[in-house]
């Protein structure tokens, strides 16, 4: 993997980037005036990771780029600030004040979600087994404004941790959370928009075990919840109870402990 920068990258934007090379044990190629085309072809590398001073951008070939934006989580936000109901929240019985582990961060839209609703007494730990993903959100997560102060601190209270979710759960006391959430990539996909193929080249694809449900609920101390296609089996198979909201195409499991 390429990692360069936007053209006329300032010196801390052009070190972040050489750092970040390293951790990603990708190739530092300073940008100058090279377009993202004649940089694939001279390094003969279709992955490249852009680094502004405000992002970093994964691309895949010629495709849309990769990067972190709280998404549908912003909008879902504005709507608990005017009161309303998230159902995530809802179904999972989460509160604030709360411990959330989300084991499957993706991009971190429902880690914001639940950290906005734990407020700042509640503390939410998002995992992600990827390292690129986990090096996406991490950065995100710390840089990205949305304009309105509560929301960015919530972005900012997110503990971001690279780290497989059976082994984490496994080494955590019993009842030390409250929440035990799982968001695994969809058995059967819904057609995702180009801006999002490059997640699920990214993602861990693996199954959920049920080793891991059953350390989950060992863990938790008021549910554990599962995001799936509202027709998935994948709710029987691990033994939870089928949640629907509305006409979505997605649904809710939950175990209440």
């Amino acid at each position: 993997m390429i990692v360069t920068t936007s053209e006329k990258p300032a010196p801390l934007t052009e070190e972040r980037a050489r750092m970040l090379a390293a951790e990603l044990a990708g190739r530092f190629v300073p940008r100058k005036d090279s377009t993202l085309a004649n940089l694939r072809r001279r390094y003969q590398d279709d992955y490249l990771l852009v680094v502004t001073a405000n992002e970093l951008r994964y691309y895949e070939d010629e495709g849309s780029p990769l990067y972190f934006h709280p998404s549908m989580a912003f909008v879902r936000v504005k709507r608990l600030r005017k009161g309303e109901q998230d159902p995530l929240l809802a179904v999972s019985g989460c509160m604030p004040g709360d411990r959330v582990l989300d084991c499957t961060a993706g991009l971190a839209s429902d880690s914001i979600v639940f950290a906005y609703g734990v407020g700042p007494a509640g503390h939410v730990t998002a995992l992600e087994s990827e390292q690129l993903l986990y090096t996406i959100i991490r950065e995100g997560l710390q840089q990205y404004i949305t304009g309105l102060n509560d929301v960015d601190d919530a972005l900012r209270r997110i503990e971001v941790v690279q780290d497989n979710h059976l082994l984490y759960l496994s080494k955590l006391p019993d009842k030390s959370v409250d929440v035990v959430y799982f968001d695994p990539m969809f058995r059967d996909p819904i057609a995702a928009s180009a801006s999002l193929r490059p997640l699920r080249g990214l993602a861990n694809h693996q199954a959920l075990a049920k080793q891991a449900v059953t350390e989950a609920v060992r863990v938790a101390r008021k549910s554990v919840v599962l995001k799936e296609m509202a027709s998935s089996g994948e709710f029987e198979r691990l033994g939870f109870e089928r949640q629907r909201y509305g006409n979505a195409k997605t649904a809710y499991g939950v175990i209440r402990i």
